[in-house]
């Protein structure tokens, strides 16, 4: 293997194709040695098509692919396949068997194994689920000894405290990582560069995810002005033109061609907080009312759920958690009607309409182009916008004109995910039922059906392992402990990780959590600095002359440093072309803004201080 390489690998100039649809045209990517890169993008773009020609399963039809001799690459694709009879232990094992990697790991792989929820590791993988062989082909790709790992969706199928236990890991990983996840708590914590595919070019941030949102609005911004100068120019050429141009001389070929240059640049869409307006129907008083229901399943012991009673209020908005194969899904089918209980009863109101997006798509015809699947469900829908076509409505869930007459067949599997999530939603319900809503949507989606989600006037019910989408969307849980129990805890995840620590059933090994392991997780990436926050002395009964003097006046530091900030971010804005002053004033900022935190910081430690002696 190779351990001295900056440059691991590069692919320059690259472009690809698929049928009639450019993935990439002209771009570039690269790997160094220590770098931790999320690849995100729309769905469709070429996110997994990238980890392939990564990995040298699929090729470019142009450009160069150039690695180190010795760069060993491991690949973990979205939807593993399996060849053969073979064990969830021999599979880990022979996984990791080769010219490189002749050392046992058959302890590592027991160990990680029973991580994931295999304490029998004899079982025959063919006989797993599609989420349980998607975490054998985890514990293969994550044990194997590589330069490059490759990951696809590493997170889907996996529970909250795995989740977890998966960032602190690949934070602590040594080789480069190269990965394609949803999840921004994930991306924010583990990687430090992120690349986005946009329109077949390829965009690197060397930054967080928290990061890359604040250097991508910069990079859009200035590419703006540029464009804002261009049609200005532009106009004046068109005058020009106008006037009656003869391409005689030298200098009037110039003028043209560079009015043909204008005016034939693509217009840079501005990025859009792209908002589907709420779709639903009147819901009454009586909702949704479980009575003592229980379900068990052929060969558990135990009930998956147990003399468990609610009543939705039509206000309700639910996130349901627990550890995998506890039965969340289960009381989802419940509800739909989809299965019966064993014990107790299910009373659905009159005016209910359930909209359920499913963790497996309907079946879609191939066939059929995908605003015609959409005008199955209506050909316009009422929203709190008013009446809107089908196609307005395809558009608003980014299928442009283009895909919209594309037939299903062409589309990426997220692409397929999407659009049977937009008939879901534009079936007008007013109970809306989403089993890991997350796997397999990109961010730009997910950040769409959360502002949908934000003026949704109906009950709603989340199956989801997604932290930041429990934390964007939901008020209360509905937690599973894995013996049949569900309790409710009125909060988001990080409101429920602050108070319990963990979702595992194991009331020692929430005791056992110190308390900087239950720092809630946090899209800045910075928990660490939160557990060392100074913690104010119970003993003091009064501030010191210094305390006092810094606690008289620290509110009117911070609202100085506040504007401090509003005048560098106007100077920045007016300095969008000035590519060295904008990097000097965006260095002022970022300086201002740590010692703004710092202010913030001590001013919470003063102010508690101060509450401990009034008390």
């Amino acid at each position: 293997m190779a351990y001295n390489h900056m440059n691991l690998l590069t692919i320059k100039n690259f472009s690809k194709s698929y049928t009639d649809k450019v993935l990439f045209d002209g771009a570039d990517f690269s790997v160094n040695s220590g770098e931790k890169i999320g690849v995100i993008g729309i769905n469709g773009t070429g996110k997994s098509t990238l980890l392939k020609i990564i990995a040298g399963i699929d090729t470019c039809d142009a450009g160069q692919l150039s690695k180190g001799s010795n760069v060993v690459i491991r690949y973990l694709p979205q939807t593993p396949d399996f060849d053969g009879q073979i064990s969830i232990y021999d599979y880990v094992i022979t996984a990791n068997v080769d010219e490189y990697n002749k050392w046992s790991i058959e302890g590592d792989a027991k160990s990680f194994l029973h991580k994931l929820g295999f304490d029998d590791t004899s079982i025959m993988v063919n006989t797993l689920s599609g989420g349980q062989r998607k975490k054998v082909a985890l514990a293969a790709a994550l044990l194997s000894s590589c330069d490059i790992l490759v990951l696809d969706e590493p997170t889907n199928h996996l529970d909250n405290d795995m989740t977890e236990y998966l960032e602190d890991y690949l934070g602590a990983y040594k080789g480069a990582l190269v990965m394609v996840t949803h999840d921004r708590y994930f991306l924010d914590k583990v990687c430090n560069r992120i690349v986005e595919i946009d329109k077949g070019k390829t965009y690197s941030y060397n930054s967080n995810y928290e990061g890359f949102l604040m250097l991508k609005a910069e990079r859009e911004n200035i590419a703006l002005a540029t464009q804002n100068k261009h049609q200005n120019i532009l106009r004046k050429e068109i005058a020009w033109m106008q006037r009656g141009a003869r391409a005689r001389s030298t200098k009037q070929k110039a003028h043209i061609q560079r009015y043909e240059k204008l005016a034939s640049e693509e217009l840079i869409k501005e990025t859009q907080s792209v908002t589907m307006s709420s779709i639903s129907s009147r819901l009454g008083n009586k909702t949704v009312e479980l009575y003592n229901i229980g379900k068990t399943w052929p060969g558990r012991s135990n009930p998956v759920i147990r003399d468990f009673s609610y009543n939705f209020l039509r206000t309700d908005r639910i996130g349901v958690v627990g550890p995998n194969g506890c039965g969340k899904t289960t009381l989802m089918k419940l509800i739909t009607g989809i299965i019966k209980p064993d014990s107790g009863h299910i009373e659905i109101g009159d005016t209910v309409r359930i909209g359920y997006f499913s963790q497996e798509n309907e079946a879609l015809d191939p066939q059929m182009k995908v605003l015609d699947y959409v005008k199955e469900t209506a050909e316009y829908i009422q929203t709190t916008d008013g009446l809107m076509s089908a196609s307005t409505m395809c558009e608003r869930f980014l299928f442009d004109g283009t895909l919209q007459h594309q037939r299903i067949e062409k589309l990426s599997g997220g692409e397929k995910r999407r659009l049977y999530l937009l008939k879901v939603l534009i079936s007008s319900p007013n109970v809306l039922i989403l089993d890991e809503p997350t796997n397999d949507l990109d961010i730009s989606t997910l950040c769409i059906l959360e502002d949908y989600l934000d003026s949704f006037q109906g009950i709603l019910i989340v199956v989801s392992h997604d932290r930041y989408f429990l934390d964007r969307v939901v008020r209360k849980l509905l937690v599973f402990d894995g013996n049949g129990g569900i309790s409710q805890f009125e909060g988001g995840y990080t409101d429920y990780y602050i108070t319990h620590g963990t979702f595992a059933n194991s009331a020692s090994e929430t005791e056992t959590k110190s308390a900087s392991q239950t720092t809630a997780p946090v899209a800045t990436g910075t928990d660490s600095q939160a557990a060392r926050k100074p913690q104010p002395n119970s003993a003091k009964k009064k501030f010191s002359y210094k305390e006092q003097r810094e606690y008289d006046t620290i509110e009117d530091d911070i609202t100085a440093k506040e504007e401090a900030i509003a005048k560098v971010e106007a100077k920045i804005n007016n300095s969008v072309s000035d590519f060295v002053k904008l990097s000097s004033l965006s260095a002022e900022k970022e300086q201002l803004e740590a010692e703004l935190d710092q202010l913030l910081e001590r001013y919470v430690y003063l102010t508690e201080l101060a509450e401990s002696f009034q008390k």
